[in-house]
């Protein structure tokens, strides 16, 4: 058994032989916390039980915290969403002195403001990664080195974005050279928008969608996140992730622990099983995003996507993560999407 779980397992034993308790989970689907190599080890150590349950976008997450008091241990939540949850009341403080595994979280990614408010850790960082875009490698031989490669009439009728109004805005931001979280000229972008839409052949919503439609040969290069990449390479298709020279948007996942939850430290323990070196490794190989534990991403095999793309500190140098939005700015974002669709 891993020195980590046997940590886990002697906590157990000290803490009185303490009954065990099932541990409620909200997170994505397949999106590590529900796998069998993580939940099993897990519940051989401690005695505790992991129980999942879904979302599908954050607004369901914060709409299920808000009505369901009592009813998850663990919740995932994008950093962008963190203060939210803490100004609503959502969200417990994490002691994370008994953690064994946070030690490896550098303090770029421990001391992060939307995840620590005044001191006090709200949410564990857990993964991160990128939005750029991918090509078809069998059907363009050098990777372009700019975001421009998106309205190159060369490709028209096979580009493709994700319909999602934040994502276009901050990739049209990258394309006319402006700051993803603070974009001053939304004119500009706009307008950038509006000479993109009509390359596009469609629009995807899912990992899932993106990995039919590039199967069946029907695209050449589209919007992408870096984890999704690395999963549909490995699945045998021809797929080449690209941070351009303009930049990419880095997004940080943080585990949290809801205020109404009944089983804290059960939740912190199963929290730091989850930022284990030894669990991301085996993730990992599954197509994981990056992990936010240096010391988990520092055990990969050069050979690994996130040790040799987000590895680069040339690349690392190019990430903009985004920062919260307020509901204005995210409405604003909506109704100019939405009337750039209606216009197509």
């Amino acid at each position: 058994m891993k020195p980590a779980l046997l940590s886990l397992l002697a906590l157990a034993v000290t803490t009185g032989g303490a009954a065990a308790e099932e541990i409620r989970v909200l997170n994505w689907q397949g999106y590590g916390t529900d796998q069998e190599f993580a939940t099993a080890p897990f519940a051989e150590a401690t005695g505790h039980s992991i129980v999942h349950e879904y979302f599908n976008s954050e607004q369901e997450m914060l709409t299920k915290l808000r009505t369901n008091p009592g009813a998850y241990d663990v919740v995932l939540v994008n950093a962008v969403y963190t203060q939210q949850a803490v100004a609503e009341g959502l969200l417990a403080p994490i002691d994370t002195s008994g953690m064994e595994n946070y030690a490896g979280v550098p303090e770029s990614f421990a001391q992060n403001p939307m995840l620590v408010q005044e001191g006090t850790v709200y949410g564990v960082p857990w993964t991160w990664g990128l939005t750029s875009f991918a090509i078809n490698s069998s059907v363009i031989d050098t990777a372009p080195d700019s975001i421009q490669a998106l309205w190159d009439p060369a490709y028209a009728g096979r580009v493709s974005i994700r319909d999602d109004a934040v994502e276009a805005l901050q990739l049209a931001a990258l394309a006319t050279g402006q700051d993803i979280n603070d974009i001053t000229d939304l004119e500009a972008a706009e307008a950038k928008l509006a000479e993109l839409l009509p390359n596009l052949r469609t629009f995807w919503s899912s990992e899932n969608d993106w990995n039919q439609f590039m199967a069946a040969g029907e695209l050449d290069i589209a919007s992408y996140w870096s984890g999704s990449a690395s999963r549909s390479a490995s699945l045998g298709l021809p797929v080449e992730f690209v941070v351009p020279q303009e930049g990419a948007i880095g997004w940080l996942d943080g585990l949290s622990v809801p205020a109404t939850s009944e089983h804290k430290e059960a939740a912190q323990q199963f929290i730091d099983w989850m930022i284990d070196p030894d669990f991301y490794v085996r993730w990992d190989q599954d197509g994981a995003p990056a992990s936010a534990n240096a010391e988990a991403a520092a055990a990969l095999p050069e050979e690994a996507f996130n040790k040799r793309v987000l590895g680069d500190p040339e690349v690392a140098a190019r990430v903009t993560f985004q920062t919260p939005l307020s509901n204005e700015r995210r409405e604003t974002y909506l109704e100019i999407w939405q009337r750039l669709k209606a216009a197509q």
